[in-house]
């Protein structure tokens, strides 16, 4: 049986990573991204692997745009068994000093966007009495750091969310489940590198050790493919029909303190 996945933020970082892994699984893909070049991005990602795809450039603050794609993805092949929720963004700031409209662009893609994309789904999802929803939320969603009031806020409501989307699918054959990796080597923490050479007076090797790997207990990044390995795994219908509603820490052991 060929399944379909709906993978946002899948033309860049962690959600390409699973997308391509999907791709090799047998899925047929529903790209999202804002990449300017993100329809060539999908279709070289499944060429290797001859399935059926299509690319949306929805931007996730837009909830009609949301409904959309999903209308389109549904007419195009009939049915989306697997939604995998992996979009974000990242700002950092004292509270005090945290700028409004990034607050709302933050929860708006990672969690409302969640929200959207579940709801337009689970009709269709209930009338075929299967469904995978994968979060990808963050160690951030099961503790905090400072300067991140609203990334974190976002990741712990999604946290949340899943856990309903859980309680309200189980009946229909339904799962949600959030993964939350800890750090991840992707272009949005490449990005915070240098801003936190700059912020601590420390080298790039430095911040890496004392500021990002701090907590692991591996002291290594999270790979992306780790990331993808486990949506695989939570999407497949033989091994985890039984996991619902779980937060599961893919954080090298950082939420173990």
């Amino acid at each position: 049986m060929t399944r379909t996945a709906l993978i946002t933020g899948s033309t860049s970082g962690i959600g390409l990573v699973i997308a391509r892994e999907f791709a090799r699984a047998g899925y047929q893909l529903i790209f999202n991204g804002l990449e300017p070049d993100g329809e060539r991005i999908a279709a070289e990602t499944v060429a290797p692997f001859g399935v059926r795809y299509r690319y949306f450039s929805t931007d996730l603050r837009n909830p009609a745009g949301i409904r959309k794609m999903v209308e389109d993805g549904l007419d195009t092949f009939g049915a989306v068994e697997v939604l995998i929720n992996n979009a974000g963004i990242q700002y950092v700031s004292p509270v005090e000093d945290f700028p409004e409209n990034k607050w709302n662009d933050l929860l708006s893609v990672h969690l409302s966007a969640a929200f959207h994309l579940s709801k337009a789904l689970f009709p269709s999802m209930k009338k075929k009495q299967y469904g995978r929803i994968i979060n990808i939320s963050s160690a951030h969603g099961l503790i905090a750091s400072p300067y991140k009031s609203a990334y974190v806020a976002a990741k712990h409501g999604l946290t949340g969310l899943t856990k309903t989307l859980a309680m309200e699918g189980g009946a229909f054959g339904i799962t949600a489940n959030a993964i939350c990796p800890g750090y991840v080597l992707t272009p949005l923490v490449e990005k915070q590198i240098p801003e936190q050479m700059q912020v601590h007076g420390m080298s790039r090797p430095e911040v890496i050790e004392k500021i990002f790997l701090k907590e692991h207990a591996v002291k290594e990044f999270i790979t992306p493919e780790a990331i993808a390995a486990t949506a695989l795994f939570l999407a497949d219908s033989a091994a985890a029909p039984y996991i619902s509603g779980a937060a599961i820490a893919v954080d090298a052991g950082w939420t173990a303190h």
